[in-house]
């Protein structure tokens, strides 16, 4: 009896230890559902099901979204009423029609195909992934075979930060353009290495007169990050304790009911907001980085002021400037009459007035500060012909030229504005807000005097008339004139800045109307020409999109092209502006681009001993750019495409316009993303402080696109090894079998161990690590050692 008691009493405790084992698992597994795996081979197209990838909730979807006329890819929070977009990729890219496709290839490759047969990486992973999974986090992961992430959406924000995401030390988040069009916007709000979070307008110096926010964190920390949980905790925070929280939204409720995100919406305010899932993922707005949208600078365009309506703004030309798009206030306004005019003070009083704002403000620096009474500050910017406005504030008439940036319009500011406008022509009100403002004229119009003379001096009165046509035809030369010193003098062209300025019926004329196009760019085509004489053979720049872009593009690359001589820089001889035509004329280069033969030609038609002597010229060329040029620059995008070959084989780098010049203090810049796909240096993609190290990863890939006379990405290769270069190269240095990379080439195989290992130095995905275009060159020439580089697999791809 005993026996059996014992027994009984033994297997009573074990089926309470089973079941209680079988409980803690079935827990375990409700509380960690696993993640939908995505399998290689899986695709999406927008026209046919799937269009996009769930998570296992079905929270968040991965896949093809509507915007503008066709489709965009990004992940996106659903809705019942309506989807919540939280990141995009390629956001600059056009819209896709609905025929494209994503595919998770064979090849562990996640690819984006459109109709016209362009493929593009969505992912830029270092090694083929083996399977992708859309989490309940919102993040996209692709992983290895040990299910090891090589690359997740979490490490490129966009605009959003989801809970449990961080925003690190040096990265930023990129407004998006409109609420419907989610490519980069007109801000970012920077994660700054002194501790502080600070938003500023895209395309502003970064100085403090552009931010407008800040999280007030100054030197709180070094490397401090921005940080969301998620249960709401929005907080600044560095390695240790150290926490300083902008907002803690925590509710009593489960955190799995509701999704926190914080967005940098397309107005430039930085909000937190909550999704409740048992409420059709309403959003609600939990904190306000501002207020009011009128705080916001840059929320209105150059030359326009902000006017709120409780926490909404909207924007209004000042006087004497109308809208550059009237369906779009945001691009700002522009003078509604010629200013190009610089004569003398009797002249300018003769062609200009003013008129008087009140309650306006700006955020630009005055170029000048007098004390003087307020009724002379008018006068004293209307003999001024570089003052487009002034401000009479407490005694002093401060002057500025234009464009004038951060308008506002502030009822409780005493300052008085005079803005200079046309004595020509009546003053145009230009969408003039409810309470507008008034333009006073406060120098009253000369008058002209007209002589009648007696009927009976015909022979006085044929010979005045003769006198006015000539004086007409001399006044519109003059005014010719004037508008062309103008220009140069915009284009910062000074008198030691000896290019030829033509005319464009001469460029039209040496271009036979632009027949022969060479190539064509983001800004415009280039053309081949010949100067008249017939001797000289030029390369003719025109620029299309000159209002916006390619008006920067064109004053940038005249600006730095100003301040560069190098026998591997392509040489500009001259330029054409006339109105909206702005057009370059540069020397002639007779083999075309570093591209056409590499790529598009048979190896044979540029020897070994050429490759090396092309990839000498292009380092010193970038040393030049980098170190011994007056202003240091960062070219911005180095690629094949833009190194030109002239007749005797030599390289000359070419395209400035996306050129950043650097003060002799200035390390980097921050700006928006910039050059080419497969080019960029991984801070790029991170939105980290860009510098010279971002040229030197850009000549990385080159170099060894020269060494293998093939591009850096290519899908139709016999192994999916070689799809992507770097890691093919690398793997082939590691086994010792180099000769893979020239196949049955005659080359000398210690040089071609010297170009490897310095390309893979400069793809290093740790800038620190890669090497100075200097150093560069000697390591090419064989008079500095070179070390065993490390694998070039970027280290910000892994978990």
């Amino acid at each position: 009896n005993y026996s059996l008691s014992l027994s009984l009493s033994l297997m009573a405790s074990l089926l309470v230890v089973l079941l209680q084992f079988f409980l803690f698992s079935a827990t375990v597994r409700a509380q960690q559902k696993p993640s939908n795996l995505i399998s290689l081979g899986s695709s999406l197209s927008p026209s046919s099901h799937p269009t996009s990838w769930l998570s296992p909730s079905g929270l968040f979807a991965f896949g093809f979204y509507p915007q503008g006329n066709g489709f965009a890819v990004g992940i996106w929070l659903v809705g019942q009423t309506k989807n919540t977009t939280v990141w995009t990729a390629n956001r600059d890219d056009p819209p896709v029609s609905s025929n494209a496709t994503i595919e998770f290839t064979r090849n562990g490759m996640l690819l984006l195909s459109t109709e016209q047969g362009r493929e593009q990486l969505i992912a830029d992973v270092p090694e083929p992934a083996v399977s992708a999974s859309m989490l309940d986090s919102g993040n996209f992961v692709l992983q290895k075979n040990d299910s090891s992430v090589i690359w997740e959406s979490f490490d490129f924000p966009t605009d959003t930060i989801l809970g449990g995401q961080n925003l690190s030390s040096g990265y930023k988040l990129v407004s998006s353009m409109s609420s419907s069009d989610h490519s980069n916007g007109r801000f970012y709000l920077n994660m700054q290495q002194d501790g502080n979070l600070v938003a500023y307008p895209v395309n502003s110096s970064g100085d403090s007169i552009d931010s407008y926010w800040s999280s007030s964190t100054l030197n709180a920390g070094y490397d401090l990050q921005l940080s969301l949980n998620r249960r709401g905790l929005l907080c600044l925070r560095d390695d240790g304790l150290n926490i300083h929280t902008l907002v803690n939204s925590s509710s009593p409720e489960v955190n799995n009911t509701i999704i926190y995100r914080a967005t940098l919406d397309f107005d430039g305010i930085f909000r937190l907001y909550s999704h409740h899932i048992e409420s059709n993922m309403s959003s609600i707005v939990q904190w306000s980085g501002l207020q009011d949208q009128c705080e916001v600078h840059g929320f209105c365009g150059f030359n326009s002021y902000c006017s709120s309506t409780g926490t909404k703004g909207d924007c209004y030309c000042y006087p004497g400037f109308v809208f550059v798009d009237r369906s779009n206030k945001f691009q700002g306004c522009y003078r509604n009459f010629s200013d190009d005019r610089c004569i003398k003070r009797e002249d300018l009083v003769m062609l200009y007035n003013t008129t008087t704002s009140e309650n306006i403000e700006w955020g630009d620096f005055p170029y000048s500060v007098v004390p003087m009474k307020k009724e002379d500050c008018g006068k004293f910017c209307l003999e001024d012909c570089n003052c487009g406005a002034a401000l009479y504030v407490s005694g002093n008439c401060k002057t500025y030229k234009l464009p004038l940036r951060y308008g506002i319009r502030n009822p409780n500011n005493s300052a008085t504005a005079f803005f200079k406008i046309s004595s020509g022509r009546p003053e145009i009100a230009d969408h003039a807000p409810p309470n507008p403002i008034s333009p006073i004229v406060v120098i009253d119009r000369k008058k002209n005097l007209i002589s009648i003379l007696a009927v009976s001096l015909g022979s006085i009165t044929c010979l005045c008339f003769l006198i006015a046509i000539s004086s007409l035809l001399i006044y519109k030369s003059r005014v010719h004139r004037y508008r062309k010193l103008s220009d140069n003098a915009n284009l910062h062209l000074t008198e030691e800045f000896t290019l030829r300025s033509f005319s464009y019926e001469e460029l039209e004329e040496a271009t036979d109307d632009f027949k022969e196009e060479l190539g064509r760019g983001s800004y415009g085509a280039v053309y081949k020409g010949t100067l008249s004489g017939g001797n000289k053979i030029v390369a003719v720049k025109r620029l299309e999109k000159v209002l916006e872009e390619g008006e920067r593009q064109f004053r940038s690359e005249m600006s730095v092209i100003g301040q560069t001589h190098h026998r591997n820089l392509v040489r500009l001889l001259g330029f054409c502006v006339e109105g909206c035509r702005k057009l370059l004329v540069y020397e002639f280069m007779n083999n075309g681009s570093l591209a056409d033969v590499l790529f598009k030609a048979e190896r044979h038609l540029m020897s070994w001993r050429q490759r090396v002597k092309i990839a000498l010229d292009v380092a010193r060329g970038i040393l030049y750019l980098h170190e011994e040029c007056e202003a240091h620059i960062i070219h911005c995008n180095i690629k094949p495409q833009n190194i030109l070959i002239d007749e005797s084989w030599t390289a000359k780098i070419s395209d400035f316009g996306l050129a950043k010049l650097l003060t002799p203090n200035q390390i980097g810049t921050i700006t928006g993303v910039a050059g080419t796909r497969g080019y960029l240096a991984p801070e790029w993609q991170k939105n980290a402080l860009i510098s010279v190290k971002a040229d030197i990863y850009s000549f990385g890939v080159v170099l060894l696109e020269i060494v293998c006379c093939r591009s850096n990405i290519e899908i139709n290769v016999s192994t999916a090894d070689e799809i992507v270069l770097s890691t093919w190269v690398y793997e082939c240095f590691v086994a010792g079998e180099l000769y893979k990379l020239v196949e049955d080439e005659e080359v000398d195989l210690k040089t071609l161990e010297r170009m490897v290992k310095v390309g893979l130095w400069c793809i290093q995905d740790d800038s620190g690590l890669r090497p100075s275009m200097k150093n560069v060159i000697l390591m090419l020439e064989g008079t500095m050692d070179i070390p065993l580089p490390p694998s070039p697999s970027p280290s910000f791809f892994v978990s």
